[in-house]
């Protein structure tokens, strides 16, 4: 109830993006920098180049770290824009306003991240730059940067799973210290999106999940292919095994009955 979420068959709107090309361009070209510097100015070795890096208070570590901020704020803009106009859509379509509607966002939360914060280290609180990359952070009950409104149950966790198997909510937990307070951002492929494509049809894919009743909207066959639910792990194996871990445990899981795969 208290993330909003308490009515028998309530519809309940999840979307999925960021920065797009503009963060994979930050990364890109702070990559490179780091390839330049990273063993001659700081005798950095490394075994794949995709692992570059700086010094964090070093100029090309704080560029970066900035640069990202950027991308990571403009992945937040961008899904505001999109949650608005959705609540636009929904009130012109019912002929309510949103607000009556009760269309408030339950939360927010990015998964390829670098960010500062507080953790315990044997017993000595230290702040540390915690990296998620396809990890979301999940604080548990009353930590230090929760939203007042979630500091005694925990922070709400989205978990994505597939168009075809649907989706949950989880929190954070105490016990989730070992893994810096970070889980699964989603189930997770089992295939390349270039398999998936191989694999099944878009057009095929579409009316077998509208017989099952979930509707679908796509802008390209191909596209819509990529995912297919086979094409993802066990959402709920993937919720389980969280919960085991004592990293997050689960609060609703959520029904697909309509898709728009851009």
């Amino acid at each position: 109830e208290r993330f909003g979420i308490s009515i028998p068959d309530q519809v309940v709107i999840m979307f999925h993006c960021g920065s797009r090309g503009f963060g994979h361009q930050v990364a890109t070209d702070y990559l490179q920098q780091f390839l330049k510097v990273m063993e001659s100015r700081y005798r950095i070795k490394i075994l794949d180049r995709e692992l570059a890096c700086a010094p964090f208070d070093s100029p090309e570590g704080r560029a970066y770290f900035a640069a990202m901020k950027c991308g990571l704020n403009m992945s937040f803009a961008n899904r505001q824009v999109i949650l608005h106009r959705i609540r636009e859509v929904f009130s012109q379509i019912l002929g309510r306003p949103a607000e009556e509607l009760g269309l408030r966002m339950v939360y927010d939360v990015a998964h390829n991240t670098a960010k500062l914060e507080s953790h315990s280290i044997n017993g000595e609180k230290k702040k540390l730059l915690v990296h998620r990359k396809g990890s979301t952070r999940a604080f548990g009950p009353g930590m230090e940067g929760l939203p007042a409104r979630y500091r005694e149950t925990g922070q709400p966790v989205i978990i994505g799973g597939s168009m075809e198997t649907g989706s949950y909510l989880l929190a954070g937990v105490p016990t989730g210290a070992e893994t810096f307070f970070s889980t699964a951002h989603g189930s997770g492929r089992t295939m390349s999106r270039t398999k998936a494509r191989k694999m099944w049809r878009g057009e095929k894919l579409q009316r077998e999940m509208e017989q099952r009743g979930i509707y679908v909207r796509t802008a390209s066959w191909s596209g819509l292919a990529e995912e297919a639910g086979g094409a993802y792990k066990d959402i709920d194996e993937v919720v389980q095994a969280s919960e085991q871990a004592g990293i997050s445990k689960p609060v609703v899981r959520f029904l697909p009955v309509g898709n728009v795969k851009g």
